[in-house]
């Protein structure tokens, strides 16, 4: 069976709710990583201490997963409904091919390394 690498990109306060989306569906492990970046709000101005400056890359969360085929329209939807705020800045989601999984401590391949 195929496997897939999700890398979804979404609001830090977010986090939790598709932690739980994911588990519910069974998702049993994922990576998270705090990562900053900006797409087309292209960031916003603030104002400290009486001087206004632009930040530019915003704080979000990256989340990887890797699963098989089956189990991947579940999960992009599982991330959809709980990441989505409807407003600007909620997030993408990528969808790569995994060539091959390895899991280092029993050397298990493929579907059985995840």
């Amino acid at each position: 069976m195929a496997l897939y690498k999700i890398e979804a990109i979404i609001k830090p306060f977010k986090l939790e709710e598709v932690k739980e989306a994911l588990t519910e569906i069974g998702i049993a492990g994922l990576t998270v990583t705090e990562v900053k970046g900006f797409g087309r709000q292209k960031g916003h101005t603030e104002i400290y201490r009486g001087s206004e400056y632009t930040v530019d890359f915003l704080p979000k969360v990256k989340i990887e997963i890797v699963l098989t085929e089956e189990i991947l329209p579940k999960a992009t939807e599982a991330i959809i409904k709980s990441a989505k705020t409807g407003k600007i800045g909620d997030g993408k989601i990528f969808v790569l091919p995994v060539t091959e999984a390895i899991r280092i401590r029993t050397e298990e391949k493929g579907e059985n390394a995840i």
